[in-house]
């Protein structure tokens, strides 16, 4: 007899899902015996940090990659970041044990009363098989489910005795085309509009890295003498930073962004929400006179969106065409993203954050993936450290942190001929800190990297932006992170010196462990 497991793992095997991250409990037991000798099983030790762990792999690697955690605590324990990776448009298949079909109606311990409500609204499709033999075709629509734009992760609940019931055969693999083309005609009308434009602009956003639109981007900017701004608070890097072309960030304002896009007449958005605000600065969208057209894979991004028009479609597709059917414009005018100014002097306190990034980034190598989980610096991050690369960097778009260490966990599986660098600031650290035990375990070599600073230094930020003093819970002074890398199993330091942080960075780099260096920092809260 052939098992609905044995059915299972042959179609995760057919499908390359032979990557599981997971933390077992006994409702998944059944799914997990017998785990084929061919199939890797990577242990978190919180149902958090397997969600991250996931998010990193599914985005450097662009597949799907397979969750399984137990029943409904855990996916408790996931929320937040299953909430993230729908943020990052991460394609997860999450699965989670559910108790015995005999005891669900008498809600045995560890029944799952609302298995496919729990998991909503992160989830794109949410599933409980009706019948154990339905197992395999639910596990092959959830693929399918995942990966169409805009992609995310979808849930599957599996009862614990559906495992070992009698199969009915193999699970067919099917083919499906998911990435649609934007409608031509569309697309000739916004190359007539950049042609007749004054001052045309482009914005991308991270999926245009996603989708594989770097070098479309690229020529477009280029052949239509374009300037290029990132979106706002975007997950990934989608051009190259070095390039004439490209001017910075936009800020996260309504009133910043009009502003900071004065006179242009018209903005081309290609792969971001138009546009991810916060906090809330009131204003008009556009500058006067202005109009907007947003490529996007995602049709309720674009009915969302306040303002211009917009082309559904794959995004790399979108900028492709428009590079075919535009004609070569001048070059932009002179105003490309300013080159670092000089490093701050070392006092005799801790380094500043500026001076900590620049000598991070002295003993990193070129072709490194970043992974940045330290908010209040994130600007100065960027602007000591130009990525040129596609994939190169991660962040979370959800707004969460503990999304950070997983995720470079994650990605160095993914991407090994890579090193992955993670910043991570002291707070974020904390949420997701047992993430430390899965590199060490498997001997993942990533460099981690922690500012310390003794507090949340964006909450600060905030706190004095919304004018809110007195605010409680924002120091964290105290914690060692080098004594709980060590206690995790990793090789870990301390850098006071800039000298020393390079130092450390070019070793761990080249190493083939993994490495925690912390690096205490002044605490400089961001401006808009």
């Amino acid at each position: 007899m052939t098992t609905v497991r044995e059915v299972v793992h042959d179609w995760m095997r057919r499908r390359g899902l032979t990557t599981v991250f997971g933390n077992p409990g006994s409702t998944e037991l059944t799914l997990l015996k017998q785990f084929p000798s061919d199939f890797r099983y990577v242990l978190g030790l919180q149902e958090a940090v397997v969600v991250g762990m996931a998010d990193g792999y599914a985005a450097v690697t662009g597949r799907p990659a397979l969750v399984n955690l137990h029943t409904a605590p855990g996916v408790g324990n996931a929320m937040g970041a299953i909430l993230s990776a729908a943020a990052n448009r991460s394609p997860l298949i999450v699965t989670a044990g559910q108790q015995v079909r005999a005891m669900q109606t008498m809600e045995a311990l560890l029944t799952n009363v609302a298995a496919t409500t729990l998991p909503q609204p992160a989830v794109k499709w949410s599933f409980e098989p009706p019948r154990p033999q339905d197992v395999p075709a639910a596990l092959e629509r959830a693929y399918h489910v995942a990966m169409a734009p805009p992609r995310g992760p979808v849930f599957v609940s599996l009862p614990m005795d559906d495992l070992d019931a009698p199969a009915e055969g193999p699970q067919p693999i099917r083919a499906v085309a998911s990435a649609p083309a934007p409608d031509p005609a569309a697309l000739a009308e916004v190359a007539a509009r950049i042609g007749q434009a004054r001052s045309p602009v482009l914005v991308v956003g991270g999926d245009v890295d996603a989708s594989g639109g770097w070098m479309a981007a690229v020529e477009l900017a280029e052949r239509c003498g374009l300037p290029v701004w990132e979106a706002p608070l975007e997950g990934r890097v989608a051009f190259p930073q070095t390039h004439p072309h490209y001017r910075g960030a936009l800020l996260p304002g309504i009133a910043l962004v009009s502003q900071q896009l004065a006179g242009h007449d018209l903005v081309i958005v290609a792969g971001a929400p138009v546009f991810r605000y916060y906090p809330y600065v009131p204003g008009a969208f556009l500058p006067d006179g202005a109009d907007l057209v947003h490529l996007t894979a995602d049709p309720a991004e674009a009915a969302r969106a306040p303002v211009g028009d917009a082309v559904v479609g794959d995004v790399r597709l979108a900028l492709e065409g428009l590079a075919e059917l535009t004609k070569s414009r001048e070059q932009p005018p002179p105003g490309r993203w300013p080159a670092p100014g000089p490093v701050p002097p070392e006092g005799d306190g801790p380094m500043s954050p500026v001076t900590a990034l620049a000598a991070i980034a002295a003993g990193a190598p070129a072709d490194a993936v970043w992974v940045n989980e330290s908010p209040s610096n994130r600007p100065s991050f960027h602007d000591r450290i130009r990525l040129d690369q596609p994939g190169s960097f991660l962040f979370t778009t959800g707004g969460g942190l503990g999304y950070g260490l997983p995720a470079a966990v994650g990605a160095q599986l993914g991407k090994p001929s890579r090193p992955v660098i993670a910043v991570i600031g002291d707070g974020s650290l904390q949420y997701a800190v047992p993430a430390l035990w899965s590199a060490a375990a498997y001997r993942i070599p990533l460099t981690v990297v922690v500012l310390s600073n003794g507090g949340y230094a964006i909450l600060k930020w905030f706190s004095r932006f919304e004018d809110a003093p007195g605010v409680p819970g924002l120091d964290i002074a105290g914690i060692d992170a080098v004594s709980l890398a060590k206690g995790y199993g990793l090789a870990a330091t301390r850098a006071d010196t800039a000298a020393a942080l390079t130092l450390a960075v070019s070793l761990s780099t080249t190493s083939d462990l993994p490495m925690l260096i912390e690096v205490p920092v002044s605490t400089e809260l961001p401006s808009l």
